[in-house]
This record gives C-alpha cells, structure tokens and sequence, in this order.
C-alpha cells in the first residue's frame, strides 16, 4: 500500500511522539543515588530500559528444517525460529517488566524457508482473500515495536513486501528507500515510541530504519525505476538531527547492513554494504545500533563517534532466531531530559529455551500445509547425491544444477543469433547438508539443492572474461604448500568468503592449483580437449545475484544479457524433475575440476 507522502513528516512525529506501550506494569527499576555533595537531599531520577532485537529471520518461525524435514540442528547445536525467541522476549518481560522494553528486528523476514516460499508463491498472501502471512502472524502475536527493510524482503517483488507491511501491526522502517521518481521515502523511516516511566517523564525513544543499497544490484528486476536506495551513512546524518529535535531521548538505529565497512558488489555502487560501523563512527546522535545482513554474531561492540566522542553499543544476534539481542540502557533525569548515561549489549540463545507454545500453535495449520507441500514425490534419482564434499570435489549434484540450467538457456536461445554457441554455467554449494537420495526424490530434497530465490539468466562472456572469473572464484581456498597435511574443514572460505561466492563453471575442464598465490590457480584450462581460446565467445547460464554484481565477480555483470527468466531456479530444477519423471545421474556426472598442487590432486 503506498505512503500518503505529503503530511508523512507531520502525522508521524504526532502519533509517533503519542504511542505508549500496552502490557502489565512490571518491576519498577530503582531511583538511585543522591546528588554527590548534597547529602542525599535532592536524587536523580533514573530509569532503565532495554531494547531487544533480532535480524535475518528469513521465514523461520518454527524449530524446522523444512529441507531434511526434520527438527533444526546443526554442529553448535543452534535452535531457530521465532517460537524460540519469543519464549525468550517473554522471560526479559517478565523480569524488566514489559513496560520497560522494546523490541525491534533489523530485515530480512519474508524469503528463507518453504514455510515463508509457500505463503509468497504457492498460496500468496496477494491473492484475492490471500492469507496473513506467518512471519506477520507471529510477529504481530509476539508484539514487536518496528522492523528495518531487508534486501531479501523485495525477492517476491513490491506488491508482495506491500502486502506484508499491511499485515503488520507495526511500522517496517526503511529511511534511504527511497521513491524513484519524488525521492521520498518509500516506507516510514523511522519511528518514536513514547515508554512511560515511574517518574511521570516519558522516555522518547526513536529507531531509525536502514536498508541495504545493494537492493538496486541484487533485485534490480522488482526494484529499477521504481525505487532508489542512497547510503546508509546518507540517510542517518539527514534523519538522527531530526530525531533529536523531536524530543528524542534515545535514538536506536536498525540497520540491515553487516559491520565490517565492505562491499560484496565493489565499485558498482557508491555507498558501502556493510556500513554500521561507519555510521556509528561518522554519524553523531545515535546510541545504539541493532545490525543484520551479514549473518554473525557481534554480542557487544563499541564504536567511538569521531565527531561528539561518545561510544555508540553495536550488537547482531546470529540469523534465523538462533540469537535475542539485548541493549540495557541506563537513562538519568538531567536538564529537563532523560540522558542516556550507560548502554550495553549481550545475546541471549535460543537454544536454552522451548518453543512457545502460544505461537507454534497459531501457526501449525499453515506448518503442516508446508510439510505436506514438500514431501511430495515429484520423480527418481538413479543414485544417492550429496553435498557434503561439494565445496572441493566435483560432484554430481552441483553438476545436476549446472546441467539444468544449461539446458534451460539452450531451450531459451534456440532460433535465435546465439544459438550456436556453447552454453556453460555457475553453481556454488548452496549447503554443503543438500543430499538427493536414490529412488523417490521429493519437492524438499529438490529444493535444498538451491535454498536462494535465485532466477537465471544468459550472459556472454569469452574465454579471457571466463579464466578471470575462474581466477577470482578460487580465492576461496586457504593456499597450502605441496606436501603440507590437507584438512578440508580447514581448506575452504579463505578471505571470509562464504561458499555461495564460490563458483564452479561446468563445460570446461580445469584444475585449481592451492599452492599458487591467488589470481595465479587456474591451470590447464580447456574447452572440449583443447586450450580455452581466450577470443572465444561463450554463453553462461547464471544466477541473477551473480549477473547483478553479486560478490564482485569480474565482467559478468557488464556482459551481454541475452536472456533473462522470471522463474526462481529451484522452481526451474522442480520443474524439470516433474517432465522428466526421473534424474539419470549418469547422463551428466563428470569430473571436470580438481584441486591440486603443482599439477599433484589434493584428493
């Protein structure tokens, strides 16, 4: 639903400045000390007041793995959802007194799970007395106060995040989205609740959205001259002012942006990915920043604003309900006003808790529907595929990726001008836990093949374009003398770099040499037995997020599209299975790469 923008500023800063927050009077927190000097005659009043968070919840509400169709779990012993979180946010409630705490989420709530690709795709909430989402549902349930845009919120396009914003019985929050054509703001870009103290002096407390620029890269498709997204340290020195000369006490900022200052898609935008820590350092005004996007653990960091001087408390639970962000806030009466005089941060884990049974069973209907959905038989595999090994073999099930997709681009590029050339195509190891077993083969184990809402898409690229991109893709691995022990667990995600940023190209045959310095791997490189032809053009299927910019590979997202497809590729992959009937891993398996050290295999 679009923002009546014109007394947008006006209707806010009234029903904003007016909210107090509803629940049961808890314990009151204690006045403190008398005055140093005076005897004790006259006491500041104090108040403390903490502020809980979560990010990248990415459609988990229940403890469920929807691709294994079995209990979440993996090697830390991790728990998701929101059902966990909010026996957790009920638990502080119950000790700070809910009238002493907010809670607020930093994006990417509606794309992640079958659960939230069902209620987007298969039964939409969009549609014609369309159901209320789950994430809403629950959200709603457990009463959250304001949530930041995440990029992945515009995957199923605006009407979709439109739709869920309307569900919501709180404000989603996005100060640099920004309309295209008026530049101004798309959704609210902040909001102020008024929390009532035991003093008779409201705490005005101001949370400011930010969303992630590379929204214009990744999803250019649903965003291009609908909306633009200007930086994050933009939009915070424009907006924390304002705040403060609204009366606010307390200015929180929660943004879907990581905290170490780089940018997976380099010079193709002017404003930083991952910028938290920049706006803490460079924007004064603000005290506390609830982080997402970059799927880390962060329970407590300090940034020193250069300008005023003071400590700005950092802190990103881990993603999908696994972590509850905790800020306690210490605020004295001084002035006229409450000043925040102490904040710190900590990470609850969900682990440590039960599901709350008030949200699980909310929602079991809508869980139950899905589990259903992905366990439909949809064909046979004549043998078992895993991933386990896929980040340094090659394996049959990323070349089962690769194989659809080349065929689809074939399929799309017959009768026209590129029909002859040969078509080649990217995979990364999505999740190293993907498996396909042999016999019947579901829509869940399909699907877990490819966890993104990744649609394909045609480039033309050459062969030198071709061993740059091979070049810059084995960066991923921790370079190892010859002769030195190999420990995979240790061999991969060299420079941080995640195993969706690693790309395997099939169609042409090459080794990775990890003993060499990075940008000099790739060795014996060849197309169909001969040497690649650096002049030689190629067609290469690709996923959207690569072709927009996504991880900085060179030249792709300045090639030539040739074709673009609408379609998630998992659905595409499904889709396959079901006209095929059956996936004959023997038709396309082949080992085409390697790993190896001066010309030795590693494995």
């Amino acid at each position: 639903m679009p923002l009546n923008r014109r007394n947008f500023l006006e209707r806010t800063a009234v029903t904003g400045a007016g909210v107090a927050l509803a629940g049961a009077v808890g314990a009151v927190p204690a006045e403190a000390e008398g005055l140093a000097g005076d005897g004790g005659a006259r006491r500041r009043k104090r108040y403390a007041l903490t502020v809980m968070g979560t990010t990248d919840l990415h459609g988990n509400v229940f403890n469920w793995d929807y691709f294994t169709d079995a209990e979440f779990d993996d090697k830390a012993h991790n728990d998701v959802g929101l059902a966990k979180i909010s026996t957790l946010v009920g638990q502080v409630r119950a000790e700070k007194g809910r009238r002493n705490t907010l809670l607020i989420d930093a994006g990417d709530t509606i794309q992640g799970t079958q659960l939230s690709y069902y209620y987007a795709k298969v039964d939409p909430i969009t549609g014609a007395g369309g159901p209320v989402h789950p994430m809403a549902r629950a959200m709603n349930a457990i009463g959250y106060d304001a949530a930041a845009v995440g990029n992945h919120e515009f995957n199923y396009g605006i009407p979709t995040l439109r739709k869920f914003e309307e569900q919501c019985d709180f404000p989603l929050l996005a100060a640099n989205a920004l309309d295209a054509k008026s530049l101004r703001p798309a959704f609210r870009p902040y909001v102020i609740k008024r929390v009532c103290t035991p003093h008779g002096r409201d705490v005005r407390v101001a949370i400011l959205g930010l969303t992630n620029p590379g929204i214009a890269i990744w999803d250019k498709a649903n965003v291009q001259g609908k909306m633009v997204f200007p930086g994050l340290e933009e939009q915070a020195a424009k907006w924390v002012p304002k705040l403060r000369s609204m009366g606010a006490d307390v200015v929180i900022v929660a943004a879907h942006s990581g905290s170490s200052g780089t940018s997976s898609y380099g010079d193709q935008l002017p404003y930083v990915e991952n910028a938290a820590a920049l706006v803490a350092e460079r924007v004064p005004g603000i005290d506390a920043i609830l982080v997402g996007h970059a799927h880390t653990e962060i329970p407590e960091y300090r940034v020193t604003n250069k300008e005023s001087g003071k400590q700005v408390v950092l802190s990103e639970p881990l993603k999908w309900g696994q972590r509850l962000t905790l800020f306690d806030f210490g605020l004295v009466w001084e002035r006229g006003r409450w000043q925040v005089e102490s904040v710190s941060a900590k990470v609850l884990n969900s682990n440590t808790v039960a599901e709350d049974r008030r949200i699980t069973g909310l929602l079991v209907k809508e869980h139950r529907k899905v589990v259903a959905y992905v366990n439909q038989v949809i064909g046979t595999s004549s043998a078992v595929m895993s991933a386990a090994e896929a980040a340094y073999k090659d394996t049959p099930i990323i070349d089962f990726i690769n194989h659809v997709q080349a065929e689809t681009v074939k399929a799309a590029l017959a009768g026209t001008a590129y029909a002859s050339l040969p078509v080649l195509s990217q995979a990364s190891c999505f999740s190293r836990t993907a498996s396909v077993p042999a016999g019947k083969v579901t829509i869940r184990e399909v699907a877990g093949l490819y966890p993104f809402e990744n649609t394909l898409e045609a480039r033309l690229l050459t062969g030198a374009q071709l061993r740059a991109y091979l070049e810059f893709s084995a960066h991923y691995y921790v370079r190892t003398a010859p002769g030195a022990p190999v420990d995979p667990a240790k061999l991969t995600n060299a420079e941080s770099i995640p195993d969706y940023n690693y790309d395997v190209v099939s169609g042409l045959s090459y080794e990775i040499d990890i003993a060499k310095e990075p940008g000099s791997r790739i060795v014996n490189l060849s197309f169909r037995g001969k040497p690649l032809d650096d002049a030689a053009e190629f067609v290469l299927a690709v996923n959207n997020y690569r072709a927009s910019g996504g991880g900085n590979f060179p030249h792709v997202a300045r090639s030539k599209q040739l074709w673009a497809n609408s379609e998630e590729i998992r659905n595409t992959i499904i889709g396959w299975v079901k006209a095929k009937g059956s996936i004959d891993v023997g038709a396309f398996a082949s080992v085409d790469w390697k790993l190896t050290r001066d010309g030795v295999p590693v494995f």
